[in-house]
């Protein structure tokens, strides 16, 4: 018999994972059984359990005590139906824990998809609850499946804080200065930022050595600069700050060099985790965290619901069509290799060019 697998990460310690095993879950009315066939998996997942507690993420997968599920963006199969509206055979794009299956409760059903109405997910934003039925999808999203788990999330995201910067006419900045811009979210917001010619502000990433040749490869800053050279930032220029690496450490230096000059200070992401903490007393604008759907929600009001998030699905496929080449898709297979890359993903040693994809129990390559 078919088991279901998941991989558990402990919610105090996200170096600390299991491996379990159970029988399928029956279904009540309503549900519905998926198979989890493929899924992504980035830094974002990482942040996903970095602020899983203040954030929520653990919430929308929970575990039994302190171990809980960090949510992917994949694709999956209906298998098991109790739900008029969804048959057996669907397929689904969305938010999903790093499984074999999961039960899901549709609800507010249309053509392009649904959301889930599981009880205890209902506080949760909405964003994280919509699957998409991608039979109902064109083609050429339907083609670039694997991308989309890989990318689109994370270009979204790009597209939200593109947006954010646009909304608020880049507080006045002349140069955006990305941190650890190698990171998917963190070239996608600056391919976004430099190909507009609406943005006169110079881009400047921040990356390590082993990653600068692949960023500038992307086209997409003016000026790349490697961590420890940061000084070489031009500091009189008014300036817009967004973390994608969680460093605290790097927040405090690009600050103290810039001082007053810097205008914003957005942390978004967590690829370098371990170097994060609570942030000093610094000159500039106070470093703030930046939960997009807190921003979807203000321009949801101004250009109606779900109006900000098919914007950014537009721009993200574009940008995953123009750089998908540059991407070299690896499988995962298995639960027992889906812990140890997890680690790796902690570690930071997975490069800026691998796409992970994972598949728990199917064949996939």
């Amino acid at each position: 018999m078919t088991q279901l697998i998941e991989l558990n990460v402990h919610r105090n310690n996200i170096r600390d994972s299991k491996i379990v095993q159970s029988p399928l879950p029956s279904l009540n009315q309503d549900e519905v059984l998926v198979a989890i066939d493929k899924f992504g998996l980035t830094a974002n997942n990482v942040s996903y359990a970095i602020s899983g507690g203040s954030l929520g993420y653990w919430d929308y997968y929970p575990g039994e005590g302190d171990w809980g599920n960090v949510p992917v963006w994949g694709c999956a199969n209906v298998i098991a139906s109790n739900n008029d509206d969804i048959v057996v055979g669907e397929r689904l794009w969305g938010f999903f824990p790093m499984a074999s299956h999961t039960v899901l409760t549709p609800g507010r059903i249309s053509a392009e998809q649904f959301t889930d109405q599981t009880d205890y997910r209902q506080a949760l934003p909405r964003l994280y609850n919509t699957y998409r039925r991608t039979q109902a999808e064109p083609a050429i999203v339907q083609q670039y499946e694997n991308e989309r788990c890989l990318l689109v999330p994370l270009f979204t995201t790009s597209y939200v804080i593109y947006d954010y910067l646009l909304f608020n006419d880049l507080f006045g900045a002349e140069q955006v200065v990305i941190g650890s811009v190698s990171s998917k979210t963190g070239f996608g917001l600056a391919k976004m930022l430099h190909d507009d010619p609406q943005v006169n502000a110079k881009i400047v990433g921040i990356t390590s050595t082993a990653n600068q040749a692949f960023v500038d490869s992307l086209d997409c800053c003016d000026e790349v600069v490697l961590y420890g050279d940061e000084h070489q930032i031009d500091n009189t220029l008014a300036t817009a700050y967004i973390d994608m690496s969680g460093n605290i450490g790097l927040t405090t230096t690009l600050h103290q060099h810039i001082g007053e000059n810097i205008v914003d200070s957005a942390m978004v992401g967590a690829s370098h985790w371990e170097a994060g903490g609570k942030a000093p007393q610094l000159p500039g604008a106070k470093p703030t965290f930046f939960f997009a759907p807190t921003h979807i929600g203000k321009r949801d009001a101004e250009w109606g619901a779900g109006a900000t998030m098919k914007k950014g699905m537009e721009h993200s496929i574009k940008l995953t069509i123009e750089l998908n080449k540059l991407m070299n898709i690896e499988w995962i297979q298995g639960a027992d290799n889906l812990q140890k890359i997890w680690l790796e993903l902690l570690d930071n040693q997975v490069a800026a060019n691998r796409g992970l994809m994972v598949a728990l129990h199917n064949n996939h390559g």
